[in-house]
């Protein structure tokens, strides 16, 4: 009895034990995911290890049984992991891997359109993460508590592009003392005007991966849905501004462990905690996050290098096609895009084409282009500014006068951005850097012409105006002359820069004017003046 009692005892023990594991590890209860199998596999043997312990020594008892029957289901769990692993690989699936995205080959000036200034993202992620923490500090009521979360989500709100990203508990025992009323805030970042703002929720959220025990975002999942295998959540808002984590369900589509894409998708509300199941093809369409860049980018490179097969990748590597080293993110189609140059695996310094995935649906749109890989339009841009000593951002793809061109943000020692560059990508000797947007590309298309490129200034960007000068003023920027101008008709102040309008000086008080001009948030750059 005291044999059966120890052994019995043991077993308990282990489930304790496997429950503790359970609640902590959080596997998914499913054949797909590589730590169900970990978890039986380690249950299984304590178990079996119990079972042993309390029975050895005892007489009449098959010890030796016993050990024959653990040896024998742990090593078939064992056997089944590593062959499901080998027969989920890409070396025996190449066709399948391959055939996991569907890409189509597209018209770049059909696709993207050349967009207003108010729309291009300025800020990376990291820029962004400045500005946050600096809009964090002057919440003094707040900054005790909380701290800002380096999650910063690129959506589109509102049309135009933003990052969000919540505050969280600053440690522990700031948990301890604000979790009964939740996080109360996110910050919400405009990307193309630098506007931070701290948004403050009637009720704060408690459903976060930074609260513990049953609310923590990844528990409260795992119970709602024990056998969904998720993928990292993401933080978004809707069009009324809650709060959501948006969280992907991995589909295996190859074997058992392979062949990731993307099944349903579940939102929670941060606040509340509600839950929300939908197919991918089901979910709303103001989420913007369902494929994360990481998955979008491997299954392209899937695509374009398993075309003839694993070995062929890795050995003759005819017709291989990758990604190059970073990916930026566009908006279009009121969706945010990944894109990424394509180049060959030989791994030169240029792309033969780009790709645009959509984060929320996967559509992969292909456009042949060679020119510059984005790393070599970066160097480009610094060279331009090496005095200065600023670095340039992952580039964005814009459309500038129907040529793809790489824009970048030139950023100081602190992380603020100081300067615009643009760099053409089929011909990335021609590189135009400014202190505004509106005079990066002005510089950029009179690059183009006397580089017998036909460019005109983007549609609907440039202005005229006639007046007579009410007020006017001189000033001295990075060693040129400005002329700064206020005319009756307006309220708005016009930057002349001398060194291209040297006319500028016969001007004065009173003197009638026609200007074109491209609006700006400070000032407005003028580009002509009309004698």
């Amino acid at each position: 009895m005291k044999k059966k009692g120890k052994t019995g005892l043991g077993i308990i023990l282990v489930l304790v034990a496997a429950f503790l594991y359970y609640y902590i590890t959080l596997p998914a209860i499913n054949i797909h995911a590589s730590g169900f199998w970990i978890f039986i596999f380690v249950l299984c043997a304590a178990i079996f290890a119990a079972i042993y312990g309390g029975l050895y020594k005892k007489r009449g008892v098959p010890i030796k049984k016993v050990k024959l029957t653990g040896i024998i289901v742990l090593g078939a769990i064992l056997a089944i992991f590593l062959i499901g692993s080998l027969l989920s690989s890409p070396i025996v699936n190449a066709k399948k891997y391959q055939q996991l995205m569907a890409v189509e080959e597209r018209n770049f000036t059909e696709d993207i359109q050349e967009i207003s200034f108010n729309e291009i993202p300025l800020l990376d992620k990291d820029s962004a993460t400045v500005l946050g923490q600096r809009k964090m500090g002057s919440l003094v009521d707040m900054v005790s508590q909380f701290e800002v979360s380096d999650l910063y989500t690129q959506i589109n709100f509102q049309e135009s592009p933003y990052r969000v990203t919540p505050l969280r508990y600053a440690n522990t025992i700031k948990w301890l003392t604000n979790s009964g009323d939740g996080i109360p805030a996110y910050i919400r970042i405009n990307m193309a005007t630098q506007d931070v703002e701290c948004i403050i929720l009637e009720q704060g959220m408690k459903y976060t991966p930074f609260d513990h025990f049953n609310r923590n975002l990844k528990r409260h999942l795992r119970f709602n849905f024990p056998t969904y295998i998720f993928d990292d959540p993401s933080f978004e808002i809707d069009d009324t501004g809650t709060p959501y984590w948006i969280c992907p369900v991995k589909q295996y589509n190859i074997g058992l462990f392979g062949g990731v894409t993307i099944g349903r998708v579940v939102l929670v509300n941060a606040i509340t905690g509600e839950l929300q199941d939908y197919a991918v093809e089901e979910a709303p369409t103001w989420i913007d996050r369902v494929y994360s860049a990481d998955l979008l980018v491997g299954l392209y490179d899937y695509y374009g290098t398993l075309k003839h097969g694993f070995f062929n990748s890795v050995l003759g590597q005819k017709d291989c096609l990758q990604t190059t080293e970073g990916y930026n993110y566009i908006a279009l189609d009121d969706d945010v895009w990944v894109y990424t140059g394509v180049t060959s695996v030989s791994g030169d310094q240029s792309i033969v084409g780009f790709v645009l995935m959509n984060q929320r649906t996967m559509e992969t749109r292909y456009y042949v282009i060679p020119g510059a890989k984005e790393y070599s339009a970066m160097d480009s841009a610094q060279g331009q500014v090496q005095h200065l000593g600023y670095e340039a951002t992952f580039p964005l793809l814009l459309n500038i006068a129907d040529e793809p061109t790489y824009f970048m943000a030139l950023k100081d020692n602190a992380g603020l951005v100081k300067m615009y560059a643009m760099v053409n990508i089929e011909k990335y000797t021609i590189v135009a850097v400014g202190n505004s947007v509106q005079e990066c590309e002005k510089t950029y298309i009179e690059l183009m012409n006397s580089n017998g490129i036909q460019a005109e200034p983007s549609e609907g960007t440039g202005k005229t105006i006639t007046g007579s000068i009410e007020r006017i003023a001189e000033a001295v920027i990075d060693g040129n002359s400005h002329y700064y101008l206020m005319l009756s008709q307006s309220k708005e102040i016009f930057d002349i820069p001398v060194k291209d309008f040297v006319q500028v000086i016969r001007y004065s008080v009173g003197d009638t004017i026609t200007l074109d001009y491209y609006p700006g948030e400070m000032y407005n750059l003028v580009t002509n003046i009309q004698e």
